[in-house]
């Protein structure tokens, strides 16, 4: 089987001291018994081999295991190895732990430890979050995913199964090429130096910088340069154009990041950050971020070709700059009962929905995915026609006896 990888070219590293880079990183490895012992000695080799590449130390990056099972369970914390080696000799020994793919209850536990000072975690370097998975799950991943990236948590997922495109693309940070791949296990090797290289921009202590943008908004982060008894910053927001729609936030010395929202589809926006400290003189740092097109359909949906088992549903697809990353049909009856779902791929606008009840009014749901990890979808209603009713034979009329008129 060829893999499929997203975005594992064109990533470059810095090449920087570790003395210059700070960060948490916590590798999200599923555990469960949902995965092979070969795939989970393959994935447990791809992560000691990224490790070893890391700029682990104690004042630099630091590294932490979770496995993913019926309970999550650290393998160890954020303060316990000091160099890639020791971290790269760590991940070969840890055990598959087994169980069901709770990630769910995994993330929320990893939230817990990315922030927790008892594991090692420390306040105001960036976090990133590398999650391995077959693409399973058996409770819900995107709440706690969102509460992951809603703290500033970068998210990598690193996808060795035939999981969900559009949620596992609104799952990983945006854009999703740069976040999301999808990999042979046998092949993992691939995205090695890329998913290096990423990890390593993530936490690289840059000046003022933007992420997660979307139509509507995006994700500024800096270094930390104040305390919370040291000063307070001012962030200030306006479009390009229009300086005097000025918008301002203060925030306290302790915090390195801001999230904005509303903002208008593609415009241009001009940010400041102005640090004020009672101690010393900083400068306001500046950026300029563009919002991206407008995310827009499906706008149009038609059902056609009713049958009493199967029909076929086609919409206006999503077009643009922005087009969807695909699409994901679910059908289920109006008055309840199981639901069946549809992938389709970008390009494509139609699909024929097979297995359905005679006479039944069904809910037909599109929804299209984007590169930003937002979604758009559409409803209809349809109905299958009832069979064609079994007829009992007519009788033949019988004669006693004299000629048939």
């Amino acid at each position: 089987v060829l893999p499929w990888v997203w975005g594992c070219l064109g990533a470059t590293t810095r090449g920087l001291p570790a003395s210059a880079l700070q960060g948490d990183l916590l590798f999200l490895l599923d555990s469960s018994a949902s995965v092979s012992h070969y795939e989970f000695s393959r994935v447990r080799e791809f992560l000691g081999q990224l490790a070893a590449l890391l700029p682990v130390g104690p004042g630099a990056l630091r590294a932490s295991l979770v496995h993913v099972g019926s309970r999550p369970h650290t393998e160890f914390p954020f303060s316990q190895h000091s160099s890639g080696s020791a971290v790269q000799d760590a991940i070969r020994a840890a055990a598959q732990r087994m169980g069901d793919t709770n990630t769910g209850l995994a993330l929320a536990y990893a939230k817990e430890q990315l922030f927790a000072k008892a594991a090692g975690a420390r306040p105001g370097v960036p976090k990133v979050l590398v999650w391995v998975t077959d693409g399973g799950s058996s409770d819900p991943v995107g709440p706690p995913m969102q509460e992951l990236k809603d703290l500033g948590v970068t998210v990598f997922i690193v996808s060795t199964g035939r999981g969900n495109l559009l949620e596992l693309s609104a799952a990983a940070s945006a854009p999703a090429e740069k976040h999301l791949h999808f990999v042979d296990v046998d092949d993992l090797h691939i995205i090695t130096q890329a998913l290096r290289g990423s990890i390593l921009d993530a936490m690289w202590p840059q000046q003022l910088h933007a992420s997660e943008v979307t139509s509507s908004g995006f994700r500024l982060a800096w270094p930390s340069l104040l305390t919370a008894d040291s000063g307070y910053y001012v962030l200030e927001l306006a479009p390009s154009t229009d300086p005097g729609a000025a918008r301002r936030q203060q925030l306290p010395g302790n915090a390195t990041g801001w999230a904005w929202t509303g903002l208008d589809p593609d415009t241009d926006y001009d940010v400041a950050l102005v640090p004020e400290s009672n101690v010393r003189l900083l400068r306001s740092q500046h950026l300029r971020v563009r919002t991206l097109p407008e995310e827009t359909g499906p706008e149009l949906i038609v059902v056609s070709h009713t049958r009493p088992r199967s029909l076929r549903v086609s919409w206006a697809p999503a077009l643009g700059p922005d087009a969807a990353l695909g699409y994901h049909v679910q059908v289920g009856p109006l008055r309840g009962g199981a639901a069946q779902s549809v992938e389709v791929p970008a390009g494509e606008n139609s699909t024929t929905l097979q297995g359905l009840a005679p006479g039944t009014a069904y809910l037909v749901t599109v929804t299209a995915a984007f590169r930003s990890g937002r979604e758009r979808a559409l409803s209809a209603k349809a109905c299958t026609p009832e069979g064609e009713r079994s007829r009992a034979p007519r009788p033949q009329p019988q004669w006693t006896g004299g000629r048939e008129p």
